[in-house]
């Protein structure tokens, strides 16, 4: 049986993505678990408005989506300028973020990296 990650991996590679820009993180782990298995690529940035802007560019230069994999809250909310930038400029971009159990949405109970929505 396999992971989320892995099918998450699976789908991607099977849509054609061969590159991803994220920081692996605590609530992105599952997410890569595929990775090392595929022939995917993965580029590593400091901070995630770095991966934003790295999948817009790869985006413009190739013509295919740009794939970022982001932790939530503040990986989510680092990269929204590159988001809106992207979307401004009609460039596709996919942004793929782990969340806090469900149950937990809009309690603020101080789970890490907690947002009152993400959506």
């Amino acid at each position: 049986m396999k992971t989320v990650g892995e099918v998450l991996i699976d789908l991607l590679e099977a849509r054609g993505v061969d590159m991803i820009f994220g920081i692996p993180g605590v609530h992105t782990v599952e997410m890569y678990r595929g990775l090392s298995a595929s022939k995917i690529r993965h580029i590593t940035p400091r901070h995630e408005q770095s991966a934003g802007f790295m999948a817009d560019g790869y985006a413009r230069a190739t013509g295919r989506p740009g794939v970022c994999l982001l932790i939530t809250g503040p990986g989510v909310t680092n990269a929204i300028t590159a988001m809106a930038q992207a979307r401004a400029d009609s460039v596709p971009m996919l942004v793929i973020s782990g969340v806090n159990r469900t149950e937990t949405f809009g309690h603020e109970e101080g789970n890490l990296h907690e947002l009152p929505d993400q959506r």
